[in-house]
């Protein structure tokens, strides 16, 4: 110390080149590992393969080009078995969304909750002995807009929610956050093409109904019975083959400027719809 009560590095410290001396880049190195990773960001080998094995939710999976088949092919493996999806990235790109912590090429974007299979939706319903009411999403992309719709799916009644694997925003924590805990009571299922599941459902009973501009008035369409209510991306709306899939199309009356609805908001007036209409028809 000196008279100011500062450090003073002693002499021998100085001419000794095994002293420790603070390295910047190492010291950068390590506040960038630092960095907290989100929620929904799962990383490393073994992370992912146990949140598989577990039955975690998984939106997506990340693999970095170029990785050993033996390192990375019992998660290609579970993956295919548990329907998530898997895509070779540059490994440049897990390296900026891992923040700076190890990741081993392998990087997955977790669900707040598991997702279900649609078996279990309808078994839900017959639990209930209620006809199922689905509420199904075409490629929707906000996720504040699936957040809103399941809380009303919870308010209304909705036995479950399908979303496509693809071109649509899963569950994450945002969604979880707008869906203000609905996202724990009402279940969601993945599936792949859509046109080929709402076949599958009018195969099982379920009449198909597609929210669009053009249709009939929704307040007198039947919105009873078993249904699977269908609402469209928030710019494009339904894909033609989902339109034409669909056994009737009904629509919101509009007076305004604008043409068209926020998609939660549409799909929450139709949901509340077919409450009304089921609670009258049980009385």
């Amino acid at each position: 110390m000196d008279r100011k009560g500062q450090y003073k590095q002693p002499k021998h410290e100085k001419n000794n080149r095994w002293a420790f001396q603070p390295n910047k880049a190492s010291q950068e190195s390590r506040q960038r590992r630092q960095k907290k990773l989100t929620e929904d960001v799962l990383i490393g080998r073994n992370a992912v393969v146990e949140a598989l094995k577990a039955g975690r939710g998984i939106n997506k999976i990340l693999l970095a080009h170029g990785d050993q088949p033996h390192g990375v092919q019992e998660i290609v493996a579970l993956a295919k078995e548990r329907g998530v999806v898997v895509q070779f990235v540059e490994r440049s790109k897990i390296e900026t969304l891992a923040a700076g912590h190890r990741h081993q090429g392998v990087l997955a974007f977790a669900a707040p909750v598991p997702y279900v299979e649609l078996d279990e939706i309808l078994a839900r319903a017959e639990a209930k002995g209620e006809p199922p009411f689905l509420l199904l999403l075409d490629e929707l992309e906000d996720p504040h807009n699936l957040g809103a719709l399941l809380r009303t799916a919870d308010a209304t009644g909705v036995h479950g929610i399908l979303i496509p694997k693809r071109r649509s925003v899963p569950l994450n924590a945002t969604v979880a956050k707008t869906s203000a805990g609905a996202v724990e009571y009402v279940p969601v299922a993945r599936i792949g093409n859509v046109a080929q599941t709402l076949k599958l459902l009018k195969e099982r009973g379920c009449w198909v109904v597609g929210a669009d501009m053009d249709g009939t008035p929704y307040d007198k369409a039947d919105l009873t019975g078993p249904m699977v209510l269908v609402v469209g991306s928030e710019g494009k709306g339904m894909s033609r083959l989902t339109r034409e899939t669909c056994d009737v199309i009904v629509s919101l009356p509009m007076v305004g400027k604008i043409n068209s609805l926020n998609a939660s908001v549409a799909g929450s007036i139709l949901m509340y719809e077919s409450l009304k209409q089921r609670l009258s028809a049980n009385r």
